[in-house]
Protein backbone atom coordinates (compact mmCIF):
# COMPACT_ATOMS: atom_id res chain seq x y z
CA UNK A 1 0.00 0.00 0.00
CA UNK A 2 1.67 3.16 -1.19
CA UNK A 3 1.46 6.19 0.65
CA UNK A 4 -0.09 9.53 -1.15
CA UNK A 5 2.30 12.33 -1.91
CA UNK A 6 1.31 15.51 -0.25
CA UNK A 7 -1.48 17.53 -1.75
CA UNK A 8 0.07 20.84 -3.73
CA UNK A 9 -1.96 23.38 -1.54
CA UNK A 10 -2.11 23.44 2.04
CA UNK A 11 -5.49 23.32 2.49
CA UNK A 12 -5.22 25.73 6.12
CA UNK A 13 -3.14 27.70 4.52
CA UNK A 14 -4.42 28.35 1.63
CA UNK A 15 -6.67 31.23 0.58
CA UNK A 16 -8.78 29.98 -2.30
CA UNK A 17 -9.74 26.45 -1.76
CA UNK A 18 -11.45 24.24 -5.12
CA UNK A 19 -13.31 20.95 -3.99
CA UNK A 20 -10.18 19.30 -5.80
CA UNK A 21 -8.06 20.55 -3.01
CA UNK A 22 -10.15 19.61 -0.79
CA UNK A 23 -10.15 15.83 -2.21
CA UNK A 24 -7.01 15.64 -2.47
CA UNK A 25 -5.87 16.72 0.67
CA UNK A 26 -9.03 14.09 2.34
CA UNK A 27 -6.78 11.57 0.54
CA UNK A 28 -3.27 12.14 1.87
CA UNK A 29 -5.11 12.64 5.77
CA UNK A 30 -6.68 9.31 6.05
CA UNK A 31 -3.36 8.02 3.84
CA UNK A 32 -1.87 7.20 7.31
CA UNK A 33 -2.27 7.72 10.93
CA UNK A 34 0.92 10.04 11.06
CA UNK A 35 -0.73 12.44 8.48
CA UNK A 36 -3.96 12.86 10.30
CA UNK A 37 -2.60 13.31 13.66
CA UNK A 38 -0.56 16.52 12.54
CA UNK A 39 -3.47 17.44 10.47
CA UNK A 40 -5.77 16.97 13.21
CA UNK A 41 -3.13 19.54 15.70
CA UNK A 42 -2.76 22.11 12.47
CA UNK A 43 -6.82 22.53 12.35
CA UNK A 44 -7.20 23.32 15.94
CA UNK A 45 -4.83 25.52 15.82
CA UNK A 46 -6.77 27.16 12.94
CA UNK A 47 -9.89 26.32 14.65
CA UNK A 48 -9.01 28.11 18.13
CA UNK A 49 -7.37 31.43 16.64
CA UNK A 50 -8.49 34.82 16.95
CA UNK A 51 -9.81 37.00 14.31
CA UNK A 52 -11.45 36.45 10.68
CA UNK A 53 -11.24 32.20 9.34
CA UNK A 54 -10.98 31.11 6.01
CA UNK A 55 -14.57 29.37 7.54
CA UNK A 56 -14.51 27.11 4.17
CA UNK A 57 -11.24 25.42 5.11
CA UNK A 58 -11.73 24.93 8.39
CA UNK A 59 -14.83 23.63 7.85
CA UNK A 60 -13.83 21.78 5.05
CA UNK A 61 -10.43 20.26 7.67
CA UNK A 62 -13.46 19.55 10.31
CA UNK A 63 -15.40 16.90 7.71
CA UNK A 64 -12.16 15.48 6.77
CA UNK A 65 -11.79 14.59 10.50
CA UNK A 66 -15.20 13.72 10.88
CA UNK A 67 -16.18 16.28 13.37
CA UNK A 68 -19.25 16.72 11.01
CA UNK A 69 -21.52 19.40 13.92
CA UNK A 70 -18.27 21.26 14.32
CA UNK A 71 -18.44 21.57 10.93
CA UNK A 72 -21.73 22.68 9.69
CA UNK A 73 -20.97 25.17 11.75
CA UNK A 74 -18.35 26.68 10.60
CA UNK A 75 -18.99 26.65 6.98
CA UNK A 76 -22.57 28.40 7.72
CA UNK A 77 -20.07 31.28 8.53
CA UNK A 78 -18.15 30.61 5.15
CA UNK A 79 -18.91 33.13 1.88
CA UNK A 80 -21.44 31.40 -0.77
CA UNK A 81 -19.78 29.02 -3.29
CA UNK A 82 -20.21 25.94 -5.06
CA UNK A 83 -17.40 24.23 -2.55
CA UNK A 84 -18.96 25.63 0.66
CA UNK A 85 -22.59 23.90 -0.20
CA UNK A 86 -20.98 20.93 -2.03
CA UNK A 87 -18.96 20.61 1.86
CA UNK A 88 -21.73 21.31 3.51
CA UNK A 89 -24.54 19.02 2.15
CA UNK A 90 -21.75 16.19 3.32
CA UNK A 91 -22.06 17.30 6.96
CA UNK A 92 -25.43 17.02 6.56
CA UNK A 93 -25.55 14.00 5.39
CA UNK A 94 -23.70 12.74 7.95
CA UNK A 95 -25.36 14.03 10.66
CA UNK A 96 -28.48 12.75 9.41
CA UNK A 97 -29.92 16.11 8.14
CA UNK A 98 -30.76 15.17 4.95
CA UNK A 99 -33.47 17.41 3.61
CA UNK A 100 -30.83 19.59 4.63
CA UNK A 101 -28.39 18.70 2.50
CA UNK A 102 -30.25 18.08 -0.38
CA UNK A 103 -31.42 22.15 -0.38
CA UNK A 104 -27.31 22.67 0.02
CA UNK A 105 -27.04 20.64 -3.04
CA UNK A 106 -29.54 22.92 -5.05
CA UNK A 107 -27.87 25.96 -3.61
CA UNK A 108 -24.34 23.83 -5.04
CA UNK A 109 -26.09 24.14 -8.16
CA UNK A 110 -26.68 27.21 -8.58
CA UNK A 111 -23.44 28.28 -7.67
CA UNK A 112 -22.28 26.32 -10.47
CA UNK A 113 -21.04 22.97 -9.00
CA UNK A 114 -21.43 19.65 -11.97
CA UNK A 115 -25.17 18.86 -12.14
CA UNK A 116 -24.05 15.61 -12.23
CA UNK A 117 -21.99 15.24 -9.65
CA UNK A 118 -25.03 17.00 -7.19
CA UNK A 119 -27.59 14.48 -8.48
CA UNK A 120 -25.32 11.60 -7.67
CA UNK A 121 -24.73 13.33 -4.50
CA UNK A 122 -28.53 13.86 -4.16
CA UNK A 123 -28.80 10.22 -4.93
CA UNK A 124 -26.76 8.84 -1.95
CA UNK A 125 -28.12 11.44 0.61
CA UNK A 126 -31.75 9.83 -0.91
CA UNK A 127 -30.67 6.22 -0.62
CA UNK A 128 -28.79 6.67 2.89
CA UNK A 129 -32.08 8.02 3.82
CA UNK A 130 -33.81 4.76 3.11
CA UNK A 131 -36.03 6.97 0.44
CA UNK A 132 -34.97 4.57 -2.52
CA UNK A 133 -37.78 6.25 -4.71
CA UNK A 134 -36.03 9.43 -4.51
CA UNK A 135 -32.82 8.09 -5.43
CA UNK A 136 -34.61 6.10 -8.13
CA UNK A 137 -36.11 9.56 -9.49
CA UNK A 138 -32.50 11.35 -9.44
CA UNK A 139 -30.91 8.42 -10.96
CA UNK A 140 -33.81 8.36 -13.76
CA UNK A 141 -32.73 11.78 -14.36
CA UNK A 142 -28.95 11.25 -15.37
CA UNK A 143 -29.94 8.43 -17.69
CA UNK A 144 -28.10 10.36 -20.38
CA UNK A 145 -24.95 9.53 -19.11
CA UNK A 146 -24.97 5.55 -19.61
CA UNK A 147 -21.63 4.01 -20.67
CA UNK A 148 -20.45 7.68 -20.53
CA UNK A 149 -19.86 8.41 -16.66
CA UNK A 150 -18.31 6.36 -13.98
CA UNK A 151 -19.57 8.37 -11.38
CA UNK A 152 -23.07 7.49 -12.50
CA UNK A 153 -22.67 3.89 -12.92
CA UNK A 154 -21.21 3.64 -9.50
CA UNK A 155 -24.12 5.57 -7.75
CA UNK A 156 -26.43 3.24 -9.54
CA UNK A 157 -24.42 0.27 -8.47
CA UNK A 158 -24.75 1.56 -4.97
CA UNK A 159 -28.66 2.62 -5.35
CA UNK A 160 -28.80 -1.12 -6.51
CA UNK A 161 -26.44 -2.94 -3.57
CA UNK A 162 -28.44 -0.99 -0.89
CA UNK A 163 -31.41 -2.94 -2.17
CA UNK A 164 -30.19 -6.31 -2.47
CA UNK A 165 -29.66 -6.69 -6.40
CA UNK A 166 -25.83 -7.29 -6.22
CA UNK A 167 -25.93 -8.78 -10.21
CA UNK A 168 -26.75 -5.44 -11.37
CA UNK A 169 -24.83 -3.71 -8.81
CA UNK A 170 -21.68 -5.82 -10.03
CA UNK A 171 -22.74 -5.42 -13.35
CA UNK A 172 -22.89 -1.20 -12.86
CA UNK A 173 -19.59 -1.21 -11.14
CA UNK A 174 -18.02 -3.33 -13.73
CA UNK A 175 -19.03 -0.47 -16.14
CA UNK A 176 -17.94 2.24 -13.63
CA UNK A 177 -13.84 0.93 -13.44
CA UNK A 178 -14.11 0.03 -17.93
CA UNK A 179 -14.65 3.56 -18.18
CA UNK A 180 -12.39 5.05 -15.29
CA UNK A 181 -9.76 1.76 -14.40
CA UNK A 182 -8.50 4.19 -11.13
CA UNK A 183 -12.33 4.54 -10.00
CA UNK A 184 -11.35 3.05 -6.19
CA UNK A 185 -14.60 3.28 -4.68
CA UNK A 186 -16.04 1.21 -7.53
CA UNK A 187 -13.30 -1.24 -7.29
CA UNK A 188 -13.76 -1.77 -3.90
CA UNK A 189 -17.64 -2.15 -4.31
CA UNK A 190 -17.07 -4.73 -7.01
CA UNK A 191 -14.31 -6.67 -5.01
CA UNK A 192 -16.65 -6.49 -2.01
CA UNK A 193 -19.71 -8.25 -3.81
CA UNK A 194 -18.20 -10.69 -5.62
CA UNK A 195 -16.14 -11.89 -2.21
CA UNK A 196 -19.83 -12.40 -0.92
CA UNK A 197 -21.06 -14.01 -4.03
CA UNK A 198 -18.29 -16.20 -3.77
CA UNK A 199 -16.17 -15.51 -6.64
CA UNK A 200 -12.60 -14.99 -4.78
CA UNK A 201 -10.60 -15.28 -8.13
CA UNK A 202 -12.22 -12.70 -9.61
CA UNK A 203 -12.50 -10.68 -5.98
CA UNK A 204 -8.68 -10.51 -5.64
CA UNK A 205 -7.86 -9.46 -9.28
CA UNK A 206 -9.91 -6.11 -8.59
CA UNK A 207 -8.96 -5.63 -4.72
CA UNK A 208 -4.94 -5.84 -6.24
CA UNK A 209 -6.46 -3.98 -8.82
CA UNK A 210 -7.32 -1.31 -6.31
CA UNK A 211 -4.33 -1.50 -4.14
CA UNK A 212 -1.67 -1.18 -6.94
CA UNK A 213 -3.23 1.95 -8.15
CA UNK A 214 -1.50 3.81 -4.95
CA UNK A 215 -4.87 3.88 -2.76
CA UNK A 216 -4.22 3.75 0.70
CA UNK A 217 -7.33 1.54 0.89
CA UNK A 218 -7.18 0.00 4.22
CA UNK A 219 -10.75 -2.41 4.08
CA UNK A 220 -9.15 -4.02 1.19
CA UNK A 221 -6.33 -4.83 2.35
CA UNK A 222 -8.04 -6.13 5.42
CA UNK A 223 -9.98 -8.16 2.80
CA UNK A 224 -8.20 -9.23 0.67
CA UNK A 225 -5.80 -10.47 3.94
CA UNK A 226 -8.57 -12.59 4.58
CA UNK A 227 -9.12 -13.79 1.42
CA UNK A 228 -5.56 -15.05 1.29
CA UNK A 229 -5.81 -16.41 4.92
CA UNK A 230 -8.76 -18.51 3.23
CA UNK A 231 -6.99 -19.57 0.72
CA UNK A 232 -4.01 -21.06 3.17
CA UNK A 233 -1.88 -18.46 1.42
CA UNK A 234 -0.58 -16.66 4.63
CA UNK A 235 2.47 -15.12 3.77
CA UNK A 236 0.75 -13.02 1.18
CA UNK A 237 -1.94 -12.22 3.98
CA UNK A 238 0.34 -11.49 6.28
CA UNK A 239 2.61 -8.69 3.69
CA UNK A 240 -1.07 -7.34 3.74
CA UNK A 241 -1.93 -6.71 7.61
CA UNK A 242 1.97 -5.68 7.28
CA UNK A 243 0.86 -2.72 4.66
CA UNK A 244 -1.69 -1.67 6.84
CA UNK A 245 0.42 -1.55 9.97
CA UNK A 246 3.24 0.31 8.31
CA UNK A 247 0.52 3.41 7.59
CA UNK A 248 -2.09 2.55 10.31
CA UNK A 249 -0.02 1.21 13.64
CA UNK A 250 -3.24 1.19 15.91
CA UNK A 251 -5.40 -0.10 13.57
CA UNK A 252 -7.12 -2.89 15.74
CA UNK A 253 -8.50 -5.14 13.06
CA UNK A 254 -5.14 -5.33 11.66
CA UNK A 255 -3.35 -6.13 14.51
CA UNK A 256 -5.71 -9.08 15.64
CA UNK A 257 -5.73 -10.20 12.15
CA UNK A 258 -1.85 -10.69 12.23
CA UNK A 259 -2.24 -12.31 15.65
CA UNK A 260 -4.70 -14.70 13.87
CA UNK A 261 -2.59 -15.43 10.87
CA UNK A 262 0.55 -16.04 13.15
CA UNK A 263 -1.33 -18.73 14.83
CA UNK A 264 -2.51 -19.98 12.00
CA UNK A 265 0.89 -20.51 10.32
CA UNK A 266 1.97 -21.90 13.51
CA UNK A 267 -0.65 -24.79 13.33
CA UNK A 268 -0.55 -25.39 9.82
CA UNK A 269 3.94 -26.13 10.53
CA UNK A 270 2.93 -28.25 13.41
CA UNK A 271 0.54 -30.29 11.13
CA UNK A 272 2.58 -30.41 8.07
CA UNK A 273 5.65 -31.77 11.27
CA UNK A 274 3.35 -34.31 12.55
CA UNK A 275 2.40 -35.68 8.87
CA UNK A 276 5.66 -35.51 8.10
CA UNK A 277 6.75 -37.59 11.18
CA UNK A 278 3.54 -39.97 10.43
CA UNK A 279 5.00 -40.36 6.38
CA UNK A 280 8.58 -40.87 7.81
CA UNK A 281 7.65 -43.86 10.61
CA UNK A 282 5.54 -45.35 8.12
CA UNK A 283 8.25 -46.12 5.69
CA UNK A 284 10.78 -46.87 8.59
CA UNK A 285 8.75 -49.55 9.50
CA UNK A 286 8.29 -50.77 5.77
CA UNK A 287 9.34 -54.62 6.35
CA UNK A 288 12.74 -55.79 5.34
CA UNK A 289 10.77 -58.43 3.27
CA UNK A 290 9.95 -55.44 1.07
CA UNK A 291 13.04 -55.13 -0.41
CA UNK A 292 15.70 -57.53 -3.11
CA UNK A 293 18.09 -59.02 -1.18
CA UNK A 294 19.95 -62.34 -1.46
CA UNK A 295 18.46 -65.24 1.00
CA UNK A 296 22.26 -65.11 3.02
CA UNK A 297 21.37 -61.27 3.92
CA UNK A 298 17.49 -62.27 4.30
CA UNK A 299 18.62 -64.43 6.63
CA UNK A 300 21.30 -62.77 8.65
CA UNK A 301 19.37 -59.83 9.68
CA UNK A 302 16.19 -61.56 10.57
CA UNK A 303 18.58 -63.78 13.05
CA UNK A 304 20.01 -60.51 14.03
CA UNK A 305 16.35 -59.49 14.52
CA UNK A 306 16.74 -56.69 12.27
CA UNK A 307 12.66 -56.95 10.67
CA UNK A 308 12.09 -53.35 9.70
CA UNK A 309 13.92 -50.40 7.84
CA UNK A 310 14.26 -48.75 10.60
CA UNK A 311 16.26 -51.19 12.29
CA UNK A 312 18.44 -51.53 9.95
CA UNK A 313 19.18 -47.42 10.17
CA UNK A 314 20.08 -48.10 14.06
CA UNK A 315 22.72 -50.86 13.57
CA UNK A 316 26.43 -49.83 12.34
CA UNK A 317 28.62 -51.65 10.12
CA UNK A 318 30.80 -53.11 12.50
CA UNK A 319 28.08 -54.32 14.41
CA UNK A 320 26.74 -55.85 11.08
CA UNK A 321 30.26 -57.42 9.93
CA UNK A 322 30.38 -58.55 14.25
CA UNK A 323 27.47 -61.15 13.40
CA UNK A 324 29.00 -64.94 11.94
CA UNK A 325 28.54 -65.54 8.65
CA UNK A 326 28.03 -61.38 8.12
CA UNK A 327 30.26 -61.19 5.07
CA UNK A 328 31.41 -57.84 2.90
CA UNK A 329 29.61 -59.64 0.44
CA UNK A 330 26.11 -58.96 2.01
CA UNK A 331 27.31 -55.49 3.90
CA UNK A 332 27.90 -54.25 0.51
CA UNK A 333 24.46 -55.58 -0.82
CA UNK A 334 22.96 -53.64 1.76
CA UNK A 335 24.90 -50.58 1.93
CA UNK A 336 23.95 -50.40 -1.91
CA UNK A 337 20.15 -50.70 -1.40
CA UNK A 338 20.40 -48.09 1.12
CA UNK A 339 22.44 -45.76 -0.76
CA UNK A 340 19.63 -46.13 -3.53
CA UNK A 341 17.48 -44.26 -1.54
CA UNK A 342 19.88 -41.67 -0.15
CA UNK A 343 20.23 -43.62 3.44
CA UNK A 344 23.10 -45.06 5.12
CA UNK A 345 23.43 -47.47 8.03
CA UNK A 346 23.70 -46.13 11.71
CA UNK A 347 22.36 -42.58 10.59
CA UNK A 348 19.31 -43.06 13.42
CA UNK A 349 21.58 -43.33 16.11
CA UNK A 350 23.90 -40.37 14.79
CA UNK A 351 20.18 -38.07 15.40
CA UNK A 352 19.77 -38.28 11.69
CA UNK A 353 17.09 -39.90 11.76
CA UNK A 354 14.04 -37.82 9.98
CA UNK A 355 17.10 -34.80 8.90
CA UNK A 356 18.71 -36.93 5.71
CA UNK A 357 15.37 -39.46 5.25
CA UNK A 358 14.54 -38.78 1.82
CA UNK A 359 10.51 -39.12 1.03
CA UNK A 360 10.10 -38.74 -1.83
CA UNK A 361 11.86 -41.82 -3.05
CA UNK A 362 10.82 -44.16 -0.72
CA UNK A 363 6.92 -43.04 -0.56
CA UNK A 364 4.53 -45.33 -2.59
CA UNK A 365 3.93 -44.61 -5.63
CA UNK A 366 0.17 -42.96 -6.41
CA UNK A 367 -1.64 -44.04 -9.12
CA UNK A 368 -4.12 -41.91 -10.90
CA UNK A 369 -6.98 -44.13 -10.87
CA UNK A 370 -11.09 -43.82 -10.56
CA UNK A 371 -12.43 -44.81 -7.49
CA UNK A 372 -14.88 -47.18 -9.89
CA UNK A 373 -11.93 -48.93 -10.38
CA UNK A 374 -10.66 -49.27 -7.22
CA UNK A 375 -13.51 -50.35 -5.39
CA UNK A 376 -14.00 -53.08 -7.78
CA UNK A 377 -14.38 -56.75 -6.10
CA UNK A 378 -11.88 -59.54 -6.88
CA UNK A 379 -14.31 -61.50 -6.73
CA UNK A 380 -15.54 -59.97 -10.42
CA UNK A 381 -12.13 -61.50 -11.72
CA UNK A 382 -11.28 -65.33 -12.93
CA UNK A 383 -8.62 -66.51 -10.32
CA UNK A 384 -7.92 -69.90 -9.01
CA UNK A 385 -9.13 -71.17 -5.77
CA UNK A 386 -5.34 -70.62 -4.69
CA UNK A 387 -5.26 -67.35 -5.41
CA UNK A 388 -8.64 -66.70 -4.01
CA UNK A 389 -7.99 -68.19 -0.44
CA UNK A 390 -4.54 -66.56 -0.22
CA UNK A 391 -6.29 -62.66 -0.73
CA UNK A 392 -8.72 -64.05 1.61
CA UNK A 393 -6.03 -64.45 4.23
CA UNK A 394 -5.22 -61.04 3.96
CA UNK A 395 -8.19 -59.94 3.71
CA UNK A 396 -7.88 -58.31 0.43
CA UNK A 397 -11.31 -57.75 -1.34
CA UNK A 398 -10.74 -54.53 -3.53
CA UNK A 399 -8.25 -53.70 -6.75
CA UNK A 400 -6.87 -50.88 -4.44
CA UNK A 401 -6.28 -52.83 -1.32
CA UNK A 402 -4.43 -55.50 -4.21
CA UNK A 403 -2.40 -52.57 -5.04
CA UNK A 404 -1.46 -51.54 -2.20
CA UNK A 405 0.85 -54.44 -1.60
CA UNK A 406 4.20 -55.42 -2.67
CA UNK A 407 5.37 -59.13 -4.69
CA UNK A 408 7.10 -60.03 -1.13
CA UNK A 409 4.03 -59.18 0.72
CA UNK A 410 1.95 -61.29 -1.42
CA UNK A 411 4.88 -64.46 -1.33
CA UNK A 412 5.44 -63.99 1.82
CA UNK A 413 1.41 -65.90 2.18
CA UNK A 414 1.37 -69.52 2.67
CA UNK A 415 1.17 -71.36 -0.21
CA UNK A 416 0.87 -68.27 -2.21
CA UNK A 417 3.48 -69.57 -5.39
CA UNK A 418 4.82 -67.41 -8.00
CA UNK A 419 1.61 -69.03 -10.39
CA UNK A 420 -0.69 -66.86 -7.89
CA UNK A 421 1.39 -63.75 -8.50
CA UNK A 422 0.92 -64.39 -12.01
CA UNK A 423 -2.50 -64.20 -11.86
CA UNK A 424 -3.11 -61.26 -10.02
CA UNK A 425 -0.35 -59.46 -11.89
CA UNK A 426 -2.42 -60.01 -15.30
CA UNK A 427 -5.68 -59.21 -13.52
CA UNK A 428 -3.87 -55.77 -12.88
CA UNK A 429 -2.11 -55.67 -16.13
CA UNK A 430 -5.79 -55.22 -18.07
CA UNK A 431 -6.60 -52.26 -15.79
CA UNK A 432 -3.11 -50.94 -15.95
CA UNK A 433 -1.93 -51.56 -12.87
CA UNK A 434 0.36 -52.67 -11.12
CA UNK A 435 1.35 -53.66 -7.74
CA UNK A 436 3.45 -51.36 -5.44
CA UNK A 437 6.98 -51.06 -5.48
CA UNK A 438 9.60 -49.79 -3.01
CA UNK A 439 12.04 -48.45 -5.74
Amino acid sequence: MAAISQPKVDLLSAENVTFEDILSTMDFVNASERNKIAFAEKAEQEVSKPGRKNYLAVGAALAILGKYEQGIEILGKADDSKEKFLELAFCQRKSGEYDKAIESLDKAVKAGADVLAVNCAKAATYRVKGDFAGAAKVLKACENYQKVSALYHYTLGRHFQAQGDYETAIENYKTAVELDPLFSKALFHLAFLLDLRGDDEAAIDYYKQLINSGTPYVSAMLNLAVLYEDAGQYDKAASCIEGVLKYHPNNLRAILFKKDIESAKTMLYDEEIEKSKDQQTKILETPISDFELSVRSRNCLKKMNINTLGDLLRISETELLAYKNFGETSLTEIKHMLESRGLRLGMAAEGKFFDELQLAELQETEVDVDDEVLNKSMDDFEMSVRARNCLANLNIKTIGEIISKTEAELLGVKNFGATSLTEIKQILDSLGLSLRKID
